[in-house]
């Protein structure tokens, strides 16, 4: 199969995404995974250090892998007005979702390897009509009608070091969440961990730790009934599919390095229970990947950070490992 870069989507334009993509192209150009942006490359060059001299006009994947080397490639859909740093606004929306859509096309047709997404601001999308809760939700509706060879997400994952947490529930009150949970929901998105740590990370037997939902995993249901009426019998119900399943652990004790020695992936059941782990053990590293897609995407595992905007001071390694771990996923599945 002949070399394909990634696409990388702008994202938020008023936020971090310019300028990290710069920076992640800065330090992957000698040999890092090729990419092309896909947003305004006025916004780019306003981010760059070069005033844009770094950057070059692309209009094909083709094109892009052969200027990566010396300028970011950008597949240019411009805006129709002036991006102030940090300050978003409504307008930018609908290109920050054409943006997203082009890459999908292109990554579906097999144009590209795979998709990395820069963070998006969800505030400035809903005003602006958007329907989706996120990136992992549009995404999958993006793809829902491409044929995918396994269970069937989206799913989202977090990635730092050695930890790869998996949610059930994502972008939802926490006060919903709980009865949000069935066994249908836990099992499917343990088959689509499984799946991914075989096919994704290459790893042939895996072990999936499933998280409690209450403290002490409920402790016999005197602290709460989910766990014996729908967490254990989906995880006997993932057991009978043939995965090697195991819990419900009480997500307190869970993620020191001893414990996550004893698994490969942690089913979480709510977001700041998978978040929280992944972003302790490794802040500025860690990285979003959504499974359970007919195309590979990844994306920092931080926000728009509106803040530090334009200031010079955001730092690019969560989206570099972004980068590098769609890469690395592109290379397993293609193999």
């Amino acid at each position: 199969m002949k070399p394909r870069p990634l696409a990388l989507t702008l994202g938020e334009p008023a936020g971090v995404g310019p300028e990290i993509i710069v920076k992640a192209w800065a330090a992957l150009r000698a040999g890092g995974p090729p990419f092309m942006a896909i947003g305004d490359l006025q916004t780019l060059a306003a981010a760059s250090n070069g005033g844009g001299s770094i950057l070059r006009r692309v209009t094909s994947p083709d094109e892009a892998l052969r200027a990566f080397p010396e300028a970011l490639p950008v597949l240019d859909i411009p805006l129709k007005a002036t991006v102030v740093a940090g300050q978003p606004s409504p307008a930018a929306a609908p290109l920050v979702v054409r943006w997203i859509e082009t890459a999908v096309g292109l990554a579906l047709s097999g144009a590209v390897s795979g998709l990395v997404t820069a963070p998006i601001a969800k505030a400035a999308l809903y005003d602006a009509g958007f329907a989706f809760p996120g990136h992992t939700e549009f995404l999958g509706e993006l793809t829902a009608a491409a044929s995918y060879d396994g269970a069937r997400g989206p799913i989202m994952m977090l990635v730092a070091r050695d930890l790869r947490t998996t949610l059930v529930t994502i972008h939802v009150p926490l006060a919903k969440a709980p009865g949000l949970l069935s066994v249908e929901r836990i099992v499917n998105a343990g088959l689509v961990t499984d799946q991914a740590l075989r096919r994704d990370f290459g790893i042939s037997a895996p072990r999936v730790a499933v998280a409690g939902l209450n403290p002490h995993a409920g402790e016999g249901g005197s602290l709460g009934r989910e766990e014996l009426d729908i967490v254990v019998p989906a995880i006997r119900a993932l057991q009978d599919l043939g995965v090697d399943a195991s819990g419900p652990w009480p997500s307190d004790s869970m993620f020191p390095e001893e414990m996550r020695a004893r698994y490969d992936g942690a089913l979480c059941l709510y977001h700041d229970q998978a978040l929280i782990p992944v972003k302790m053990l490794d802040f500025w590293g860690g990285v979003n990947v959504t499974l359970g897609l007919p195309i590979v995407r990844t994306s920092p595992d931080h926000g728009t950070a509106f803040d530090i905007a334009g200031r010079g001071l955001a730092r690019p390694e969560s989206l570099i490992a972004a980068i590098r771990l769609a890469d690395e996923i592109a290379r397993r599945r293609a193999g």
